[in-house]
């Protein structure tokens, strides 16, 4: 029992991280139908640059936690712009090509940008540093430690602001009309490029906030992070409900605890042949079963209400 709650607290972590960056998943493809598999890297590109800022102040004697709202601060801002520039160079110009155009685009988007990384910060994995106690608080048997509280405490707070953002706000109307018909929206006094614009920003910053708490959480950089998250976000938001930012936040909840919990007991399960290090072949066993039980996903998709 120890070991299963233990794995729980590890899923929950986990599965908050994969929601951050599967609601910026689900949020485009809910706006523009498009799957931006650059967004894995978006999230490495905001661990790498909280590294660089976090590193570059190590010496001024501030705080960790300050550190770390610093180093936050420039990673969102980063991410941000360059979640703007991708939208506007990369893929605007493809929103009346064939679907397939902007999907090649995004997966070369996404070698583009590990490529830069790897030159900007070189190849080789980073340590990250410890910037918060690492004291663990013990549950009686079970700890969870300073980082996974801040990462499921940020994790609510975020997601409650997000939903609050799309479905009472003004920006929020417009995002959902934007949605359901762009054109309509146009004439309605919406500006289509801004709504879309926004939404990429907004996904950026949450794969920022993502990629600062997944380094935080397990101590390394690298130019390549970003890449299997990135993928099992894409999972998590399938199996959800791509374009259901509810959808998003369960998906991603359950593909962490799917993954934690099949790792405690992997080994035992198959007489010690697969290890915790094969832990990944359960976020594809639930995508294949969600896609081939219900295709639209768990919570399937609203379509009038899918920003």
């Amino acid at each position: 029992m120890e070991t299963l709650i233990q794995q729980i607290i590890n899923g929950l972590v986990l599965g908050s991280m994969y929601a951050l960056v599967a609601l910026g998943y689900t949020m485009v493809y809910g706006i523009i139908n498009l799957i931006n598999f650059a967004h894995g890297e978006i999230l490495m590109v905001g661990a790498m640059v909280s590294w660089t800022v976090i590193s570059a102040l190590a010496d001024t004697g501030m705080p960790g936690w300050l550190l770390m709202l610093i180093g936050l601060a420039c990673a969102i801002v980063v991410c941000a712009l360059l979640n703007f520039s991708v939208e506007k160079i990369a893929y605007r110009p493809l929103r009346s090509a064939p679907r397939l155009a902007p999907l090649i685009t995004a997966m070369g988007m996404s070698l583009l940008l590990q490529v830069v990384a790897m030159i900007i910060w070189k190849p080789n994995p980073k340590p990250f540093p410890l910037l918060l106690p690492t004291d663990p608080f013990d549950l009686g048997g079970p700890v969870i430690t300073v980082t996974q509280c801040l990462i499921l405490g940020l994790t609510v707070v975020i997601l409650a602001g997000l939903m609050y953002l799309v479905n009472f706000t003004k920006l929020g109307r417009a995002m959902r009309a934007t949605a359901e018909n762009p054109r309509v929206a146009g004439l309605m006094g919406v500006k289509p490029d801004f709504i879309i614009s926004t939404t990429f920003v907004i996904g950026a910053a949450l794969a920022a906030v993502a990629g600062l708490m997944w380094a935080a959480n397990y101590g390394t950089v690298q130019h390549t992070m970003g890449f299997m998250p990135g993928l099992k976000a894409f999972t998590a938001a399938v199996l959800g409900g791509i374009g259901n930012l509810a959808g998003a936040v369960v998906g991603g909840v359950l593909l962490g605890l799917i993954e934690a919990i099949g790792a405690g007991y992997l080994g035992d399960l198959t007489g010690g042949v697969l290890g915790s290090h094969y832990a990944d072949i359960f976020a594809f066993i639930a995508l294949i079963l969600v896609l081939t039980l219900r295709p639209s996903g768990l919570l399937g998709e609203r379509v009038a209400d899918r920003a």
